[in-house]
């Protein structure tokens, strides 16, 4: 039987069960990871006594797996502690990411002719955050950062417009990049490694995007982008085509090409979306954000007439009780366009 253990270091103070199974005073210790939310974060209920000692400020890792697996223990999170709350009992120490510095910083600058991944990069090098993998995206005539929303804001808002992910690795390196190209996968099989799933079908949010930029950029030249117009039309970009329409004026968008990726990009969003489900499994630490996981022989449900294929991991919690054992929760969503047709074989990883 394989016996969950862990790791944790926080300042210069470190537990490791893989050898020592009677050095844990952990009572609970959940990891949440999750592209649309700001920061990943950790939350570990430890008893009084024999407890890691923390204070807000220190930094922090976090890996987890099996004592007797071959490979050891994988890196689900580094970053630091944010809070630590004493009770006469336990003491809950709770931390974010490496993407905490993000959220703290926040300034007022403005770039021309850039990429987007050129911001991201001065962003993150801003915040001191390491950079595993930044693309260029959607080109910018003119972009403003203003000081009334932190960086992590920005960058989240510039994904969305390049149809990019953006989250932070287990090692603390931001990327920022298309969903596409090789990916892990993880197959799942029904009956076989799930312990519980949930899937929905839900209606898009708009069966039309319209995206509206602010200057006669496209009709009179690629240096008209700082004038303003009256007439928006050259600059709407557009996909789909059913109702709703959805409307999204983004002034930064001073191109036709710019506003047509944005609506391209946001409209796959909301199909993907419109596909999405949850699997609880035995603890797995190698699942990361950005994979894949492979439904296998699931049974048919109404409103989804076919439930097996591949999914994009989007969010993944990591729970580990003296009571309950080590769980991994995985939420994902479909995979449409051009990136369904992209995706190479992968690395199969396998949770037989």
């Amino acid at each position: 039987m394989l016996r969950p253990a862990y790791r944790i270091t926080i300042g210069d103070h470190v537990v490791d069960t893989t050898s020592e199974p009677k050095a844990s005073t952990a009572v609970e210790l959940t990891v949440r990871l999750d592209m649309d939310t700001p920061v990943d974060g950790f939350t570990l209920l430890q008893g009084q006594v024999g407890g890691l000692a923390a204070v807000p400020g220190d930094d922090a890792s976090i890996e987890l797996g099996y004592a007797d697996e071959t490979g050891g223990l994988v890196r689900v999170l580094t970053g630091v502690v944010v809070a630590v709350e004493p009770g006469l009992e336990t003491k809950r120490i709770t931390g974010h990411s490496a993407a905490d510095a993000l959220l703290r910083t926040f300034a007022d600058r403005t770039f021309e002719d850039v990429t987007a991944g050129d911001i991201v990069r001065s962003l993150a090098a801003d915040a001191g955050v390491d950079q595993e993998r930044v693309e260029d995206g959607t080109q910018l005539p003119a972009y403003v950062i203003d000081g009334r929303r932190n960086a992590a804001r920005h960058i989240h808002d510039l994904a969305v417009v390049c149809g990019f992910d953006t989250y932070v690795t287990a090692e603390g390196g931001l990327v920022f990049e298309a969903f596409a190209g090789n990916r892990t996968v993880h197959v799942l099989k029904y009956g076989e490694h799930v312990l519980s799933a949930e899937l929905f079908r839900t209606r898009p949010r708009a069966g039309t995007v319209e995206v509206w930029g602010d200057s006669p950029g496209s009709s009179r030249g690629d240096e008209s982008w700082a004038w303003l117009t009256k007439d928006f039309e050259p600059r709407r970009g557009s996909a789909g085509s059913s109702a709703p329409t959805l409307l999204v004026e983004r002034p930064a968008l001073r191109t036709a090409q710019a506003t047509a990726t944005a609506a391209s990009a946001i409209a796959e969003a909301l199909e993907e979306g419109a596909l999405h489900g949850s699997v609880q499994i035995q603890g797995r630490p190698e699942v990361a954000l950005g994979d894949l996981v492979r439904l296998e022989r699931f049974p048919a449900r109404a409103g989804v007439d076919e439930i097996d294929g591949n999914y994009q991991v989007r969010g993944v919690r990591h729970r580990l009780t003296k009571a309950g054992g080590f769980r991994t929760d995985i939420t994902f969503r479909s995979i449409v366009g051009a990136a369904a047709a992209g995706l190479g074989g992968g690395g199969l990883g396998g949770l037989a």
